[in-house]
């Protein structure tokens, strides 16, 4: 395996009685990487992490962890692992400081490096000055960075984040997210989340899973080009039959709106707005409106796991 693959994961599978909860699901995580993964309610997120994670068996399939098997040699291969789960698991009524020195502790770091870890994790996650107040006093926001701490307290190769943001205000949101591209500078970093707009702010990698299969894999750039427009609206005073619009270069498909408009689907590297406005004032088409479209993340979302629903 390649040394810079920090988990590997093969032909996962998860049962519930008749029902497949996650299906033969396959996907590595590199070093340096933020990998965000997405899905729907029910789509089998939560039970992908658990499992990657040690904390559920999978029916068949194998995950290696910094070339560790999971199954075989669990509890070296949970010593790379860093896990954040939505609820972070906090004791409320020690301090910042105590919690700490115990994760540490359980992650079996040595005595003398105990305190050397505590303190840089908590400037890792911007806990200098509240080590000594009680984590039950502490907003969501610094209980979220609490729940980081601990999970890369060890120095882990993978940190996994599950929902980390839920139910933070927008600065909260922002200084985790921040963190968060940071961890994926020394680490690889897997990012649960429903929230699209996150996976654009810090992830390099996108993966969809949907009914328990990996129905989309694609780098940040990757998703970008598959956003760019590919279709254009136009509104026409005195439209022509809906064949002559078809037959504009590099329009495939032409869908009749209301009030004269159109909307031409055509193939992304060649948008056909200059022939179309050429052709209009030629014929007399009267064009007085012409909008690319552009996709939004949301819109592949929708789109893909739609179109899985539905197949």
């Amino acid at each position: 395996m390649n040394t810079d693959t920090l988990i590997l994961v093969r032909h996962l599978t998860r049962l519930y009685g008749p029902i497949k909860a996650v299906d033969g699901l396959s996907f590595e995580l590199h070093r340096g990487e933020v990998l965000g993964f997405l899905g729907p309610n029910g789509a089998g997120k939560s039970t992908t992490m658990q499992m990657i994670t040690g904390n559920l068996a999978p029916t068949t399939g194998e995950v290696a962890i910094a070339g560790i098997d999971l199954l075989e040699t669990p509890r070296e291969a949970k010593a790379h692992l860093g896990y954040l789960p939505e609820q972070p698991p906090v004791y409320r009524e020690l301090t910042v400081d105590e919690y700490l020195r115990y994760c540490a502790r359980l992650n079996r770091l040595p005595g003398r490096e105990v305190a050397t870890a505590v303190k840089r994790a908590k400037g890792r996650c911007g806990l200098t000055n509240v080590g000594t107040r009680l984590i039950g006093n502490l907003s969501k926001g610094f209980q979220q960075r609490v729940g980081i701490a601990q999970a890369i307290i060890h120095s882990p190769a993978v940190v996994v984040l599950d929902e980390p943001t839920v139910g933070l205000d927008p600065v909260q949101i922002r200084e985790i997210r921040h963190l968060i591209k940071e961890l994926g500078e020394e680490h690889g970093v897997i990012l649960s989340t429903h929230i699209l707009p996150e996976v654009q702010a810090t992830c390099d990698r996108v993966q969809i899973i949907h009914h328990g299969q990996l129905v989309l894999s694609d780098t940040i750039d990757g998703l970008a080009r598959r956003m760019e427009s590919n279709s254009v609206t136009v509104a026409l005073r005195h439209p022509p039959a809906l064949a002559e619009l078809s037959a504009l270069p590099s329009v495939v498909e032409v869908t009749a709106l209301e009030d004269g408009r159109f909307r031409l689907h055509h193939a992304v590297e060649a948008s056909p707005a200059e022939a179309l406005v050429e052709r209009s004032v030629a014929a007399g088409w009267g064009l007085y409106e012409l909008i690319p479209e552009r996709m939004s993340l949301e819109d592949i979302f929708v789109h893909i796991t739609t179109q899985e629903a539905s197949a």
